[in-house]
């Protein structure tokens, strides 16, 4: 098969090698990709923003059989549905599928209807600005204040102190902070308990769920500083007990694509479920309609099916007939971001020691924010590398990740030290 993936971060590094480990992977293309990514699979000559006109005639005129979609924006914008239209399998929700994660309202609407465990919560518009302050007076705080369209992953506050938001509800239905994606905002409850990420394959119909995972989202060690699309994670996440993982396919995923049939809105893909471990069991804290980033690169490292049958079985229908198998051994990722991040950081430092780490080895380092210049990989992003090792114990792939991130440099690199360390205090192994 001829596969086209669209993106250019670790996520779709991650599907790129993981789709060319495939027997069925005849050619693949990656638009735009990064340093990384077009090391392994042929560059587009096409432009992905628009109306998707240029890069469906692209497919087409390169006779691609499947379109792998990695982030949010095209798949919001309905990609997809292009894609299909034209004749092409996609891999991914149409548009209107894909609102779980471009409207916080309509995602929380579809948890309301399905019964799924959630934060209480309300919504307002524009017009609905004295409401909404009155509401936080209401609650009181801690409280989380949420714009209702994509915000490139800033459009989440966690206020400690009602003043702080109110600041943000002003910010958003006053000043419009995040353009459209202001004009409606979602205050919910701020619920406490350890964070989790589990992913459903599903065509519709059938719910494939995969292993744990767990995200580190604070800048620096011991969850403190800003927050940033993703610094770190690991798999299995320990939290996720064999009974919080059968709430979760039973109480969360399952009822979740049942709703989305319900509402005409059928869901085909993967759905990303960000969860939070509560005295009283499992809440979704958000659906994302897209393998999640850094997670996706320790999911897919320990997923032993073939990427390209299982997303076809989830386009045709017939997942079925399909059993997801996984290495039982953990897998770590370390990110390494510019120095700045998540705030202002430069560009085009040189990366070097990228060679010392070997492909053929139990760690592959998948460029984030890289591009070439001058011959040389260099810095393009927030989050330039993952670094990633699968091994027994987790101990042991904790430290293979560190030794093997040891070897690459690039000036103002920065990192955590101590990911996964969660993970051994909660098996009492720290």
């Amino acid at each position: 098969m001829r596969i086209l993936v669209i993106g250019s971060g670790a996520r779709e590094h991650a599907i790129v090698w993981k789709l060319r480990q495939s027997p069925r992977a005849e050619a693949i293309y990656c638009a735009p990709g990064n340093a990384g990514i077009l090391q392994i699979a042929q560059p587009v000559d096409a432009p992905v923003g628009g109306d998707f006109s240029a890069i469906i005639d692209w497919a087409r005129r390169n006779r691609i059989d499947l379109a792998v979609i990695g982030p949010e924006d095209p798949l919001a914008a309905g990609i997809v549905d292009r894609f299909e239209a034209a004749g092409i399998r996609a891999f991914g929700p149409s548009a209107a599928a894909a609102q779980l994660e471009a409207s916080k309202a309509f995602a929380k609407e579809i948890m309301a209807a399905a019964g799924i465990p959630t934060a209480e919560y309300r919504e307002f518009d524009s017009g609905e600005l004295q409401a909404a302050l009155d509401y936080v007076d209401q609650v009181g705080a801690p409280i989380v204040v949420k714009a209702d369209g994509l915000a490139a992953g800033k459009g989440v506050t966690v206020a400690r102190t009602i003043s702080e938001a109110k600041q943000a509800v002003r910010e958003n239905l006053e000043g419009g902070r995040f353009g459209a994606a202001s004009r409606t905002i979602v205050i919910e409850e701020c619920l406490v308990g350890e964070e989790a990420s589990v992913f459903g394959f599903t065509d519709g119909k059938t719910v494939l769920m995969t292993e744990s995972a767990q995200d580190h989202k604070p800048v620096f060690d011991d969850d403190e500083g800003p927050n940033t699309g993703g610094i770190g994670a690991y798999s299995p996440a320990p939290v996720m007990t064999p009974e919080l993982m059968r709430q979760t396919e039973e109480r969360v995923l399952k009822p979740a694509v049942e709703e989305m049939a319900r509402n005409g809105t059928p869901y085909r893909g993967v759905l990303y479920a960000g969860l939070i471990v509560t005295e009283d069991g499992v809440k979704v804290i958000e659906f994302n309609c897209r393998l999640g980033d850094p997670e996706c690169q320790v999911i897919l490292p320990r997923l032993k099916n073939d990427l390209v049958d299982l997303m076809l079985a989830c386009i045709d229908g017939r997942l079925d007939q399909v059993n997801l198998e996984w290495r039982d051994e953990a897998a770590v990722c370390v990110v390494m971001a510019s120095g700045g991040y998540p705030g202002a950081y430069e560009k085009g430092k040189v990366i070097t020691g990228l060679e010392a780490i070997s492909p053929d080895g139990r760690a592959v380092v998948f460029h984030a924010g890289t591009a070439t210049k001058g011959g040389a990989v260099v810095t393009n992003g927030g989050r330039v590398l993952g670094v990633t090792t699968v091994d027994r114990p987790l101990e042991r792939a904790i430290r293979n990740a560190y030794a093997a991130l040891g070897k690459i440099r690039f000036d103002g690199a920065h990192y955590r030290t101590d990911i996964g360390q969660k993970a051994l205090r909660r098996l009492g192994r720290a």
